[in-house]
């Protein structure tokens, strides 16, 4: 029976998916599988029975990635799950932003006691107008999963769209809105684009990419929208900005004590996946993620190993190896099996950055001996027996 671990709430629409050959369970110690949404994981305890997280989202810095890794944890997120709600609050960021919405639903609440307010707005609503974001520039840095469904949502609303990502996948490509119009330099976005929206993981080459220097390129009265990540966005620099009128609004979903008290700025409380539909759509992902790993070795979506597929294993045992991504790993995994008498009957080797994982399916199956000398290959994290 394998069991799994909720550390935060998960949608019932995912958990419902585990079969009568999975246990939930209270207790992160006796856990195999974790799904997890926002909490902290850096401070926490691993178990050494613990083989993989899910994390129903798509950001994973609450989770200590390097560790996992080294420890043979094999760590997904849901990319795409929760995009269709993200990019309604952005097209909602982008409405605020170009009409004075906000505050003239303040302003309405201020003089509600009015008697004459029919006529008080009629006098009063010039004070609140806006512009058209139709004919508009938008520029999309970060073309994933949310960054392109803005983009073809803002391209069909009639803005003149550009998107940038040096990075993009084929899926994304061709995913695209023909009239998006791919460049092949954030410069050009921050210098042509009345808006602005990010969509890229905070990394150390992302963090506060919003800066003064930045800034400075952008035409006078830009939108910046960040629905992606806090600290892409350096505090100081916007609020410079935003008082100056350099920028005339600032979106973010990400309120601190500096963004929510920044003049111009419309600071909403972290919303953008927060909706019935996306909590669902990532729960169901995550646990279908952990079940087809525990089950046959597949990763599908892990943030620190490659992707691994070799669907259901027909033989009579399938070993999986995490090791480090250096020469000769291979040559002494086989070895040690030929030792054992062991025949590979099919095997893959993917790797990743610093990490490689190999799947085996074997003949027969392998003794207890033979684990261990494979775990005590230098370079090795963890070998795992999935069936």
């Amino acid at each position: 029976m394998r069991k799994i671990h909720c550390i935060n709430n998960i949608s019932k629409c995912g958990t419902d998916l585990f079969t009568d050959q999975y246990e939930m369970t209270d207790s992160l110690e006796e856990a195999q599988g974790v799904l997890v949404r926002s909490a902290s994981m850096h401070d926490m305890e691993l178990p050494e029975g613990l083989l993989a997280i899910a994390r129903a989202g798509a950001g994973v810095n609450n989770i200590p990635l390097e560790r996992c890794a080294r420890e043979g944890i094999v760590v997904f997120n849901t990319p795409g799950a929760n995009a269709n709600g993200v990019k309604e609050l952005v097209l909602a960021g982008l409405f605020l932003a170009s009409r004075d919405v906000v505050g003239g639903i303040n302003w309405c609440q201020g003089i509600k006691d009015d008697p004459g307010i029919a006529k008080t707005v009629e006098k009063g609503k010039k004070d609140f107008a806006g512009c058209e974001i139709k004919g508009k520039k938008l520029g999309v840095i970060g073309l994933g999963a949310i960054g392109a469904e803005v983009a073809n949502a803002a391209a069909a609303l009639g803005m003149e769209v550009y998107g940038y990502d040096p990075y993009i996948s084929v899926n994304a490509a061709w995913g695209l809105n023909r009239d998006v119009k791919h460049i092949t330099s954030a410069d050009t976005i921050y210098e042509e684009c009345d808006y602005i929206s990010v969509h890229v993981p905070l990394m150390d080459a992302t963090k506060e990419m919003i800066n003064k220097e930045t800034i400075d390129k952008m035409k006078e009265g830009v939108v910046v929208l960040n629905f992606a990540r806090d600290l892409l966005v350096s505090d100081d620099a916007m609020a410079e900005a935003l008082e100056s009128g350099k920028v005339a609004r600032y979106v973010t979903d990400f309120p601190n004590p500096k963004s929510v008290n920044m003049k111009g700025s419309i600071a909403i409380p972290h919303l953008g996946a927060s909706t019935e539909e996306s909590e669902d759509n990532c729960a169901r992902m995550a646990v279908k993620e952990i079940m087809d790993y525990l089950e046959n070795g597949t990763i599908k979506n892990s943030v620190n190993f490659p992707n691994c597929d070799m669907g259901v294993c027909r033989g009579a045992s399938r070993v999986a190896v995490f090791h480090e991504n250096i020469p000769n790993m291979i040559g002494q995994v086989t070895g040690i099996l030929a030792a054992a008498g062991v025949n590979i009957s099919d095997m893959t080797n993917k790797s990743r950055d610093k990490f490689a994982y190999t799947l085996l399916d074997l003949e027969t199956r392998v003794e207890e001996i033979t684990i261990q000398k494979l775990n005590a290959i230098k370079g090795v994290c963890r070998v795992r027996v999935v069936k």
